[in-house]
């Protein structure tokens, strides 16, 4: 089992920039990779990025790619999402979670962060 603690999340004009962190403890959190997901209201959960165990592969969904930036610090169990650039259809709860092969989320979800962008 993974604990999974979402904070950084706020309100921001278009535009701007938030980093979001998860801190993670339980497992050995460094054997994970580890993901970023959103929900926006009357939405399914969506992949948004994803960082291998080592931080040295990335990926991201084709709506934030450019614009985000996912990395990880295994020695204090945190992965971190940069946002630049946000947009208002950024606006969601986002979470994090370790996910299986295919980037599948293990559903070990935190209460995540809300981020709202104002227009």
């Amino acid at each position: 089992q993974v604990q999974l603690v979402e904070s950084g999340g706020g309100l921001v004009q278009a535009g701007g920039s938030l980093r979001l962190s998860c801190a993670a403890s339980g497992r050995t959190f460094s054997n994970y990779v580890m993901g970023w997901f959103r929900q926006a209201p009357g939405k399914e959960r969506e992949f948004v990025a994803g960082v291998s165990w080592s931080g040295s592969r990335t990926n991201y969904a084709a709506s934030v790619k450019g614009r985000f930036t996912i990395s990880r610090d295994n020695a204090k169990n945190t992965v971190y999402l940069q946002m630049n650039s946000l947009k208002p259809e950024d606006t969601a709860v986002y979470y994090c979670d370790a996910l299986r092969v295919g980037l599948v989320p293990y559903g070990y979800w935190g209460q995540g962060t809300q981020v709202t962008v104002s227009s």
